[in-house]
């Protein structure tokens, strides 16, 4: 029997999603139930700063902080579009002011001073106000005397349309971190894919403790840079978390899963 003028039923749209690794259709509440993760290759797709703060602590106690920071164009950049014409698409693309995130939370009841770059904002890139944000970050830590938590989600490194005031990010977070360590405390550094460029060069590879989520990219340069300007082949698997971890520079590879248990064990471990 004919079905005149019945409109067709297909899928609705964003139902499924397709991983990059194992190339399997994967339904994609089933893997934003597993954090993320491929459940046929356990491949870990980019996870927002929200999701990761809901993941790693406990229900309603962040706390975030300096929200009322706001980037500028200090240089009036532009490229292909005004740097201040990207901002404003940014944030309205992923309702965060910027790339960072942080704030004073608990892991299993014991509280930390945690901070996330988001790779959906300018691809996690380190301008002024991240880098502000995790300096005072690590400031607040070393005066509550309580543990430092970074998630480092940054593809970008430090962010070009700020020119040098994006680049001394680097030695400012750095600083705070140095006396964060001589105050006597615990930062725990989380490296997630991507992890490159500047914030790999500074406070991400700084921590006392370095985790690495399976098969990030961590590294400076990346791998078709490398061979543009210097013409190097890299080995195989070079720059990924298991090669780092062989090489001494990753403590532990952590799955996504188990991260929020691991957190407290170390920090009842070196706490105590």
């Amino acid at each position: 029997m004919a079905t005149v003028g019945r409109p067709k039923r297909g899928v609705p749209e964003g139902l499924w999603i397709r991983c990059p690794s194992c190339k399997a259709t994967v339904f994609r509440k089933e893997a934003e139930s597993r954090f993320n993760v491929c459940p046929e290759c356990g491949y870990h797709f980019l996870l927002p700063a929200r999701e990761r703060i809901r993941q790693l602590l406990d229900q309603d106690s962040f706390e975030e902080w300096f929200t009322e920071l706001r980037p500028k164009d200090p240089l009036g950049f532009r490229d292909r579009i005004p740097y201040a014409e990207r901002l404003q698409a940014e944030q309205a693309k992923t309702g965060m002011a910027d790339a960072a995130v942080v704030g004073k939370g608990y892991i299993r009841g014991r509280p930390v001073v945690f901070g996330v770059t988001d790779f959906a904002f300018m691809a996690g890139s380190m301008g002024s106000v991240v880098g502000e944000k995790l300096t005072r970050a690590a400031e607040e830590a070393t005066r509550l005397l309580l543990p430092l938590i970074f998630v480092s989600g940054s593809g970008g490194g430090a962010r070009m349309q700020e020119g040098i005031l994006s680049l001394m990010q680097m030695a400012k977070i750095s600083a705070a971190l140095g006396r964060y360590d001589q105050a006597g405390g615990l930062y725990v550094s989380i490296l997630t894919n991507p992890t490159m460029g500047g914030v790999a060069a500074s406070f991400a590879l700084q921590g006392d403790i370095t985790l690495a989520e399976p098969k990030a990219l961590i590294g400076f340069a990346g791998k078709r840079t490398i061979m543009n300007t210097v013409r190097l082949e890299l080995p195989e698997g070079f720059q990924t978390s298991e090669f780092l971890f062989q090489h001494g520079f990753v403590d532990r590879i952590i799955a996504r899963k188990d991260l929020r248990t691991e957190l407290a064990r170390i920090i009842d471990y070196c706490e105590h």
